[in-house]
Formats: C-alpha cells, structure tokens, sequence
C-alpha cells in the first residue's frame, strides 16, 4: 500500500479563555498515492481544521502525521513552508490571485519561491494554463476573467509544482452551477493523470466525484466510504 498521508491520533486543541476547546479528538486516517477523496461534515465538525493540518497550514496538539513518509507533526515554521510549496497545491474558494498581475505570472508564483528560474517559471506556467484550457487567457489579469477562469488559474497555479497532493476547500463555493461542474471536471482530468486529490466540501453534488467520502462529527470520522 503506498500511503501519501498517514495520520494516528490526531488531537487539535483551541484555547479559548480559561476553557480548551476539542476540535479533532483522536483521528486515524489513511489516505493512498492517487487517491480521490471528499471531505465533508457539518460546520464545526473539524473538516476545516483538518484541512488545516493536512496542508501544513497548522500543527496538531497531539498525534502524529506523516506525508510521503516524512513526519511533520514537529515541523517548523520554515520547514513546513517548504513542504508546502513542494508537496501540497492548494485550490481556495476566494481563487486567492493577486489582482495586478496576469494569469502566467499568477500561477509561476510558487515557483519563484521553489527558486526555478524565469524561463523554467514561463515554461511550466505555459504548459499549465494550457492544461487547465487558458492557453488565449495567459496575459489577462483576474479582473479580466470571469469566476470559473479565476478558478482555472488557481488550479493552474496549485499543480505548476508539481505537487504530491491537490488540496481544494470549497472549490465551486463561489460560481454557478454550469461553471462548478466544468471545474468538477477538470478536477476529474487532473485525478486522472495521477494527482492525489481532497476536496473539501457541504455539496453532495461535488463530493460525488470523489472516489472515497470521509465525513467527519465532532471531531471524529463518522464514516469513510468508498463509493467507486
């Protein structure tokens, strides 16, 4: 089995005042290379926080987590900024682009950061935006694109590194039903190729591309189901 995430008692604790608030209460969670996985849970059932953890973005209180076989429970701040930026695209429900400049720049952005040089920077973008369908949108800016090519942008941008994982919160939250299903299948394409991919989202209608459904209650996994 070659698991891209292995997570054993996961604990993630708030202080809030003199009270401690129990967010995650002991999650086991295995998720395999290439997986397509849909997260879901009503609000404040800990999907969010978990997202969180799985991106790096946070560290748990207790437990541990292991992403392709690194521990990063213990990181530091640097080091998970970098294992951010190398293994982890992430897709925001907001797109999240910097408004002053164009859909290539927008999406070589992370790779500034993983110290490629601007004609590898062009290259990758190029060859992405046009994986992505924006091959006549490369020098538009977001404001000249309409909400689902602003998505398509920031998938583009989210997989230019050639991440180990696509991790998208909500990523339909904010467009229409025609262009939410299109985005759906560009997320099927992208699965396809072998990306490993969790969404995570309230719409049945999105996590019924998923391959695997995890839903999480207060804290815990309630059910994790299989269903292609």
């Amino acid at each position: 089995m070659d698991l891209i995430i292995k997570i054993r008692g996961i604990i993630r604790d708030f202080p809030l005042g003199q009270e401690v608030v129990k967010v995650l209460k002991g999650i086991d969670l295995d998720i395999e290379r290439g997986e397509y996985v849909a997260l879901m849970g009503p609000s404040g059932s800990g999907k969010s926080t978990l997202m969180n953890l799985l991106g790096c973005l946070d560290t748990p209180t207790g437990g541990t987590y292991e992403l392709n076989g690194k521990n990063v429970s213990n990181m530091t701040e640097d080091e998970l900024a970098e294992i951010r930026n190398k293994e982890i695209g992430f897709i925001f429900q907001t797109f999240n682009l910097l408004p002053r400049t164009t859909a290539l720049e927008n999406v070589a952005l992370p790779m500034i950061y993983a110290g490629a040089t601007k004609t590898q920077r062009k290259k990758r973008a190029e060859e992405v935006l046009i994986d992505v369908g924006l091959e006549d949108r490369m020098d538009h800016k977001p404001n000249q694109l309409s909400g689902g090519q602003r998505q398509r942008v920031a998938v583009g941008r989210a997989l230019v590194n050639k991440p180990s994982i696509i991790l998208a919160d909500e990523p339909t939250g904010n467009l229409d039903s025609k262009t939410s299903s299109e985005i759906m299948t560009l997320f099927n394409e992208i699965h396809a190729k072998g990306n490993t991919v969790i969404v995570v989202t309230h719409e049945e209608d999105i996590a019924a591309h998923a391959h695997r459904i995890i839903r999480l209650r207060d804290g815990m996994i309630e059910t994790d189901v299989r269903i292609k």
